[in-house]
């Protein structure tokens, strides 16, 4: 087939690739200052956003305060938190939630008609706003209703960003994307007047268990990273604690706020056994409640462990838990009659590509907001219910600046090259079988609890992979599924280096090699592709 020509190539003033709550956020806040394209792989409705239970962190109560929350999110970091971040975060939040209220997000009330407060592990006062255990789905819901009504913002779902498209006069800037129409297969060069805005969400599939959506193959974290952004702090990567176990059922996420209404995790013998690794028991934070179930799975040499939310009154769970009763039900299990099995399962990418509090990367107009960035919000361990408030935010002051005329030298569109050719056709069978032995190196080597010769294992295993992958890449015709197994085989490599890069166990990372944290190691792991070599680590 003859080589893309991009001659006709839409001209938008933002390119958007990602329809959570970051994505949504940018593109409806920046669509009174010019044209935009929204790309999204599957239905708008399809993200991490929609599907997040638990709820978003506020400051809203008189009992409560920025000091603490900041105190919070600090603590749960376990030392790695950017403070400057996280006060940027905890400050603007309340407003940019009462933004979403206006807006015409529900979020459940109590008998009096105020906002409902529930309070989840790591968090010292009762303020997560929630609308039932569908959280997500309902602030997506209004920010969706409004991007579909507004004039500038075009929809493009069911397409696939193949990687971002720089200009031959600048290797640096970037000045739009080639995209994939998964329906057809046609390939289009999206051009960005002013940026490119990436909100691409997590990499939860490339683990074998996972809390995420099949789509959150690390995508935004792979395409920055081929084009010279930085990326750090990769090896954190948050396990919830608490999904269904059950062998019928894809992993489930049960909500930490089933914990903070009073659930107690418990063993087979009916032992609660949280006060035995933390004095917050059944409130601390995830990182310490996966590596308790984690530890109590391997030395009891159980499958799971349960959660018992039998004393809290049927009444009270069907109104607060709805979703997760009926799933719950549906598999035979009555979370008011019995415990709940549970296991941890891959949830939270802390990590990813590098921003200011501005979302500026470190390529020129290439932004980023949400779950595909490391801001420096989280650190080592994100505090629960703060990821929708962090996209909510750093979209906002994304948005904030070409709202106020960010004056930036426009990118010279008419030399950005055309798409690569491509001739063969990739088996969906050979796609698959890789994307399976991936997530059984990572579930194996690289999971709560890890060592050196684990890592090393993953890493020979990953990068056979890779090698097979970058063949099929190379003289294939692109699809969905191989883009995304490319994708998910660098974002794997990436978890990787970076793990080995850290000699000590702190937040999410756990290594038998170095058990305790060590002030040396008090950084950020930063990685950046060189032309000569495919990882170099920098300071930052």
């Amino acid at each position: 087939m003859a080589e893309f020509q991009d001659t006709n190539a839409p001209l938008f003033d933002f390119v958007v690739m990602g329809s959570g709550i970051a994505g949504l956020t940018f593109a409806l806040k920046v669509a009174d200052a010019g044209t935009v394209a929204l790309i999204t792989k599957k239905d708008r409705s399809d993200s991490n956003t929609n599907w997040a239970q638990g709820g978003i962190a506020g400051v809203m109560a008189p009992d409560d305060s920025f000091d603490l929350h900041i105190h919070d999110t600090l603590i749960a970091g376990a030392g790695l938190c950017h403070e400057d971040a996280v006060r940027t975060l905890v400050v603007e939040g309340p407003t940019r939630i009462r933004e979403l209220i206006a807006l015409g997000t529900r979020f459940t009330q109590d008998q009096k008609g105020a906002l409902a407060l529930t309070q989840e592990g790591g968090h010292s006062r009762r303020r997560i706003l929630y609308n039932n255990d569908l959280t997500g789905r309902e602030i997506e819901r209004a920010l969706v209703e409004s991007i579909h009504s507004h004039p500038s913002i075009q929809v493009f779902e069911h397409h696939m960003a193949i990687d971002l498209a720089k200009s031959k006069d600048d290797d640096e800037r970037i000045c739009g994307a080639y995209v994939l129409d998964t329906l057809d297969g046609e390939i289009t060069t999206f051009l960005a007047r002013r940026a490119v805005f990436l909100a691409t969400g997590g990499c939860g599939a490339v683990y074998t268990h996972t809390t995420n959506p099949a789509i959150a193959t690390g995508d935004g974290v792979a395409m920055a990273f081929r084009a010279g952004a930085q990326v750090a702090n990769m090896e954190f990567i948050q396990f919830h604690p608490t999904t269904l176990y059950h062998p019928a059922a894809r992993s489930f996420l049960i909500s930490e706020a089933v914990r903070g209404e009073g659930g107690v995790l418990r063993d087979a013998a009916g032992r609660a056994f949280m006060n035995d690794y933390d004095e917050r028991g059944n409130l601390a934070p995830r990182d310490i409640v996966a590596r308790a179930i984690d530890a109590e799975c391997k030395k009891q040499n159980e499958p799971c462990m349960f959660l018992d939310a039998t004393h809290i009154s049927a009444t009270e769970i069907q109104h607060r838990f709805p979703n997760i009763y009926a799933r719950c039900l549906s598999y035979g299990i009555d979370m008011t009659r019995e415990p709940i099995p549970v296991v941890p399962a891959a949830h939270y990418m802390c990590g990813g590509v590098v921003t200011d509090l501005y979302g500026r990367t470190s390529l020129p107009r290439l932004f980023a907001s949400g779950e595909v960035t490391c801001t420096g919000v989280h650190g080592a361990n994100r505090l629960a219910s703060n990821s929708l408030l962090e996209g909510l935010v750093f979209s906002h002051r994304a948005a904030d600046l070409f709202l106020h005329d960010l004056d930036d030298t426009p990118p010279l569109l008419e030399h950005v090259p055309p798409f690569r050719p491509y001739r063969g056709r990739v088996r969906i069978a050979d796609t698959e079988a890789l994307k399976t032995r991936i997530q059984a190196a990572m579930t194996k080597f690289v999971g709560i609890v890890r060592n050196d010769e684990r890592l090393h294992q993953a890493d020979v295993a990953v990068s056979v992979i890779m090698d097979e992958v970058e063949s099929l890449y190379a003289t294939c015709r692109p699809t969905e599924d191989l883009l995304e197994l490319r994708n998910l085989a660098l974002t794997a490599q990436l978890i990787i280096r970076s793990a080995q890069q850290r000699k000590e166990s702190r937040g999410l990372h756990t290594t038998l090699n170095y058990p305790e944290a060590q002030e040396s190691e008090r950084h950020d792991t930063v990685l950046v592709k060189r032309k000569r070599t495919d990882f170099a680590v920098v300071n930052r």
